[in-house]
Parts: C-alpha cells; structure tokens; sequence
C-alpha cells in the first residue's frame, strides 16, 4: 500500500500546492514558529484534508481553531500529557466526532519508545519527528533504524528533515511492514519558512511512488 503524503508548515503559496493533490497540508499554530498560520486557508479540492499541529495549546484554543478552519486532524507536537488528550477526546466526541487526533514525539538514538503505550489506546496515529531545538522544521532526519523496536501496530507518520535525498532510504522503509501512513516533508522543500517549492515536491512524489495521480 503506497503511503499517504502530508507537506507541512504551510503559509504562503497555498492554493499552488493544492493542485499537486497531497493526502494532508499541515498548518502550524504555534506562535513560536516561523511557519505560524493565522490567514485564511483557500478552499481545497477534494480529498485533501487539513491537518492543524498544535503545541501544549489551551483545549479551548484547539477547539475554537478546529471549528475555524473545519480541520480534519489535530497534530499534538508539545509534551501533551494522556490526561491531556482524554480531556480533548471528550470535547471531540461531542463537538467533532470524525475530527482525528495524531500525537507527535520528537525522536533522537536515545528515544525510548515506552513512551508512546500511554497513548496507545487514545489517539489515532504516532507522528515521530527528529528530536532538535524547534519544535518540528529541524531540517534533518534522525535514525530510522530505531524504528526497528517499534512496538506497536498503530499507524505512524514519518516525519522530520526528508528531502529528495532521503528518496533511497525512504524506498527501503517502505519495503518492510512497519505500519506507516504518511511521509510528512517541510524545510527541505522550502525556499522561505511556509514557501514551498512545487517543483521539488512534484519530483518527490514522482520519485518516491507517492502520486495519487499515478
């Protein structure tokens, strides 16, 4: 099954990325990022869905945004707690029921993957990024080889630093039956923080065997 693809920390050119019909676009809520989204997002074609990341935000917040931009996946990127995710659970099951949770854990050669079992049963997909001092955008990746001791069959998100020089390995990941749904891509197909290159990003589908159109 070819994976889905997700390009984060959109900005700028929104509605050029849109025709390259990517499975998800991320939108940054942290005001700390240079990637922070507070405009309006043009309106999508169909199947595309919008992914809003969110980091240690008042429940409030992440509601009163999910209802502002009818998101289809919130992306916990902090160090949101499971008492956390419990509570927001709740509020979506009244509110936005179909609304899925991703929860993100930033990933270096000591990460122990013991801490995702708490969540395990609470959210809908991992997302594992490279551990660095951004929350996310770190523009490189970590050891994939530690996602051999992955422990679960959830579903999980590849993220952090991919770009087409990362093509190869992400051909060989691919090949084995680890549970991924998505490769997320940010910095490396940037000319700007939230300025994404078409261009480039068409060639990474192209090449990596991602293309819905294909």
């Amino acid at each position: 099954m070819k994976p889905l693809l997700k390009i984060c920390g959109m900005k700028h050119n929104i509605t050029e990325v849109t025709k390259l019909q990517p499975d998800y676009l991320g939108f940054v809520f942290y005001e700390k990022s240079p990637r922070y989204f507070e405009g309006e997002i043009p309106s999508l074609s169909l199947g595309i869905k919008k992914v809003g990341v969110f980091v240690d935000e008042k429940i409030s917040k992440v509601i009163d945004l999910c209802k502002k931009y009818s998101l289809d996946v919130i992306q916990l990127h902090g160090n949101e707690t499971k008492e956390y995710v419990l509570d927001l659970q709740g509020y979506l099951t009244l509110l936005y029921p179909d609304v899925l949770v991703w929860k993100a854990f930033s990933v270096d050669e000591e990460f122990d993957f013991s801490e995702i079992k708490i969540f395990e049963n609470k959210v809908d997909a991992f997302l594992f990024d490279t551990k660095g001092k951004e929350k996310g955008g770190n523009g490189y990746t970590f050891n994939w080889e530690i996602l051999k001791n992955y422990p679960s069959k959830k579903p999980f998100i590849l993220s952090g630093g991919i770009g087409l020089e990362e093509v190869d390995p992400l051909r060989e990941i691919l090949k084995t039956d680890l549970p991924i749904h998505a490769i997320d891509v940010n910095s490396k197909f940037e000319t700007a923080p939230g300025l994404k290159d078409a261009v480039l990003l068409q060639g990474f589908k192209n090449l990596v065997g991602i293309n819905r159109n294909l």
